[in-house]
This record gives structure tokens, C-alpha cells and sequence, in this order.
């Protein structure tokens, strides 16, 4: 018998080490069909494993990249402010989000009625925002202005967004930038109190009520936002992002029915108490 040729010995090892082979031979002889009947045993369901409600309420959500120590700092200074004018200030002398080093170039907090009955709350400043420092004023909040307006709202909302400083290309802001904004975020709510939220797009629902649906599966519905100390609850309703209605001017009909629902709640008789 002729000896084999160990180049092709080696890469015939290599090819069943790389198919997950890791022995030659076992110990003992193995009955695979046996292995896996029992395998496809049913097997009898775990007790599930009590836990207590207020674990589960208490227990702080946690992201790669938060500094609970930042964040306990932006609720800090945001408790602290008093009015909206000290949130701006506060906002603006805030180190503890990384977007205010890459390259914005001012902190970029509201615009709207102090008092207003809706808080509209969009994902992040673009480079028209971070120019004028304020929020939605480039061609999508033009058209979120349009579209406001003609369902009565002008002087009715407080626009502000997750993050106060522009992401680097306009991205989406990443969850850990607007963990680390959202005390500044819920004083923002707490202080204007308003009646309802709108949150325009995809990455403002999602870090607002803290859900993992898109924005197609959300707008048009009504959630319930909780504030952290659990002590503000209030309705809010997703739609679509206005940039998002630009490119896609079909869907302008979606967000149209929600700004209906959104007034129908607001001019709703109140129930008796």
C-alpha cells in the first residue's frame, strides 16, 4: 500500500478540525440514535422565579457607555433649575454628554410656549439647529411648523428634542447620548406640564417610553409616559419624523391623522371627578 501523502494528510486534518472534529476516537463506543431520542425528550417546565415589584420598578436601566455617575449629575443639575431659562443655563455648562465634544457648536434646548398644552419632542439638532440654536428650525421643522399650525397647535407647543448638541453627519443619536440628556429632558416636562407628548420619530418614541418597535408599529397610538420618580404620567402619542415625510411625501397622510387624534384627546371634555 502506498504511503500517503502527509500534504494531503494535513489538509484533510485541517478541513475536520475547521468542521468542529476535536478526538479520533472516544473512550468508548457512542449510540448517537439513542443520544438523540433522548434528546427529544420533553422535558419538564422551570419554576419561574419570583420576583419582587419593586425590584423590578427600582432597578435602573443600564447601557454600554453610561456613566451612572453622569447621569446621576444631570439629574443633579437638572432638579436644580427652576425655571427654563436656569435648564438652559444648565443644559449649556453640562459636560456629561459626548456629543457637545464632536464638533457642535452650542447647546441647542427649546422653542415654544412655556405653557403650552404639547411637547413636541424630536430625536436631535441638525446643522441648522446647531447654527441657530434652536430646535426644528430647517426644512423639517418648516414643515413640522405647516403641519402644527394647521391643526390649531402654533402657540400651543414647547419643542425641544433627546440630545442638546448636533451628532456628528446628523446621525441618530445612540441611546447612551440621550441617557445621558434625559434628566435635563423630564425637568423640561416637569416644569412646562404639559397636557400631551408628541415624539416625532423613531428614536425619540423608542428613548422616551423605553420601547423597541418602529415607528410604523407606534405612531398612531397612545402610550403613557412615566417620569422616573414615577410622579408625572402623561399620554404620548409617536408619529413620524417630518425628515422622514420629506423624502416620503405619501406618508405625510399618516402623520396627519395622528395630529387629529392628538387635538381630538386635547379638546376632549374633561370626566368629572
Amino acid at each position: 500500500m502506498p504511503a500517503a501523502d502527509p500534504r494531503a494528510v494535513e489538509s484533510l486534518l485541517a478541513f475536520w478540525v475547521e468542521a468542529g472534529v476535536d478526538v479520533t476516537y472516544g473512550e468508548g463506543p457512542n449510540d448517537r440514535m439513542a443520544a438523540g431520542l433522548e434528546a427529544l425528550k420533553p422535558r419538564p417546565a422551570a419554576a419561574p422565579r419570583a420576583v419582587a415589584p419593586s425590584a423590578l420598578s427600582a432597578a435602573p436601566l443600564r447601557l454600554p457607555g453610561v456613566d451612572a455617575a453622569v447621569v446621576a449629575s444631570a439629574r443633579e443639575a437638572a432638579a436644580a433649575a427652576g425655571d427654563l431659562e436656569a435648564l438652559q443655563a444648565a443644559i449649556a455648562a453640562y459636560e456629561g454628554c459626548e456629543l457637545k465634544r464632536q464638533g457642535a457648536r452650542q447647546a441647542v434646548f427649546a422653542r415654544g410656549a412655556p405653557n403650552a398644552v404639547v411637547m413636541v419632542i424630536g430625536e436631535g439638532p441638525g446643522a441648522e439647529e446647531d447654527l441657530q440654536g434652536a430646535p426644528f428650525v430647517g426644512r423639517a421643522g418648516k414643515l413640522l411648523d405647516k403641519m402644527l399650525a394647521a391643526a390649531g397647535l402654533t402657540d400651543r407647543v414647547f419643542i425641544t428634542n433627546t440630545v442638546f448638541w448636533r451628532p456628528p453627519g446628523n446621525r441618530t443619536p445612540t441611546p447612551a447620548e440621550q441617557m445621558a440628556c434625559a434628566p435635563f429632558v423630564e425637568r423640561a416636562i416637569a416644569l412646562v406640564q404639559p397636557k400631551a407628548l408628541l415624539l416625532v420619530g423613531a428614536a425619540s418614541a423608542k428613548s422616551m417610553l423605553q420601547r423597541t418597535e418602529g415607528i410604523l408599529a407606534m405612531r398612531g397610538r397612545w402610550f403613557e409616559w412615566r417620569s422616573e420618580d414615577g410622579a408625572l404620567e402623561i399620554p404620548a402619542m409617536p408619529t413620524l419624523h417630518p425628515a422622514f415625510l420629506l423624502r416620503q411625501p405619501a406618508a405625510k397622510k399618516k402623520a396627519w391623522e395622528d395630529l387629529l387624534m392628538l387635538t381630538d384627546r386635547l379638546d376632549r371634555p374633561a370626566r368629572p371627578t
